[in-house]
């Protein structure tokens, strides 16, 4: 698999996960805790970053994802 691939998948997922908060935090000024769009936008925020983590785990475990120490 590419490197810009690889980099650009896990840049969309943060981009997704950036928007969900700004749209929780839209949500919550607007509703003002009328509904449960803040919640679910939050939810979603939750499980994209709980899937984000696990494909960076399972690519350092496949192999696809090679990891380097910092300023080594």
């Amino acid at each position: 698999m590419n490197d810009s691939l690889k980099t650009l998948i896990v840049v969309a997922f943060l981009l997704v996960i950036v928007w969900n908060l700004g749209s929780a935090l839209y949500y919550l000024m607007v509703d003002r805790g009328e509904s449960q769009r803040t919640v679910n936008a939050l939810t979603r925020r939750i499980a994209l970053s709980i899937g984000l983590i696990l494909l960076v785990v399972l690519g350092i475990w496949t192999g696809v994802i090679q990891p380097h120490g910092v300023g080594r």
